[in-house]
């Protein structure tokens, strides 16, 4: 019975560094997936903040959380408003890999 309860720590112990990757994997796509869901808001914002007549890049950086103001890239063409984002990452070689981009149109008033 001994033998057996070292066998199962070794497997344990063997076994955790490949839990420990899939957790991470599977954290990291959550983040990109949230990421998306905020440049995809965000874009929305700065779309009707422009065409209300308002600056969209404050209204798209009003639209983030702090964390997300940091990494994120705003461009504006017409009434397009594009918004890319880095999601959250202990490794931010992965996470300029995970970029995201939402964007959205408005026609201006008038």
């Amino acid at each position: 019975m001994g033998n057996e309860r070292g066998q199962a720590s070794i497997e344990l112990l063997a076994g955790l560094p490949a839990l420990l990757l899939a957790a991470t994997l599977a954290l990291q796509l959550l983040a990109a997936g949230y990421a998306l869901t905020l440049a995809d808001g965000a874009a929305e914002a700065g779309a009707l903040a422009l065409a209300s007549g308002s600056p969209a890049r404050s209204a798209v950086r009003d639209a983030l959380p702090g964390w997300a103001r940091d990494d994120v890239e705003v461009s504006v063409q017409g009434g397009r408003v594009t918004v890319r984002l880095r999601p959250p990452s202990p490794l931010h070689g992965i996470a300029e890999h995970l970029e995201v981009a939402g964007s959205a149109a408005a026609r201006p008033e008038g």
